[in-house]
């Protein structure tokens, strides 16, 4: 599992005052990637095929922070599942989420299959948990 604490900007407020709904995509995204790049390297290419989001409760300025979790569920051939979370200093989720990346193949602009040794990456790092 990786975990980082983002901080809440002014300008991810909507005119509501609370974050915008699409922000929270951003903030998953940021870890997401990270953790993508922590296990399988920097030179990694993927590309976000699936994402179902939960808003669980508000963010909104006053909250100054987040923390960020995302973890490996799962892996495909070509695929890779992850679970992120979104929550509040004081431990309240704000948000929960489920993704499918997928192994990019950025010459030919579409899937590729995984190597078997980054599905032995990832299912360590799941193993990890």
């Amino acid at each position: 599992m990786l975990e980082r604490t983002v901080r809440i900007r002014w300008r991810d407020l909507d005119a509501y005052g609370h974050v915008n709904n699409a922000v929270y995509l951003t903030y998953l995204e940021e870890v997401r990637d990270a953790w993508a790049k922590q296990v399988l390297g920097t030179e990694f290419d993927f590309v976000i095929v699936r994402i179902a989001i939960d808003y669980r409760s508000e963010l909104s300025f006053p909250d100054e922070e987040v923390v960020v979790r995302c973890t490996g569920t799962g892996v495909g051939t070509s695929s890779i599942e992850t679970r992120e979370e979104i929550v509040k200093r004081d431990g309240q989720l704000a948000a929960e989420s489920e993704s499918v990346i997928v192994a990019h193949d950025a010459e030919a602009r579409t899937a590729r299959p995984l190597s078997e040794e980054q599905r032995e990456l990832v299912r360590a790092a799941i193993g990890a948990g």
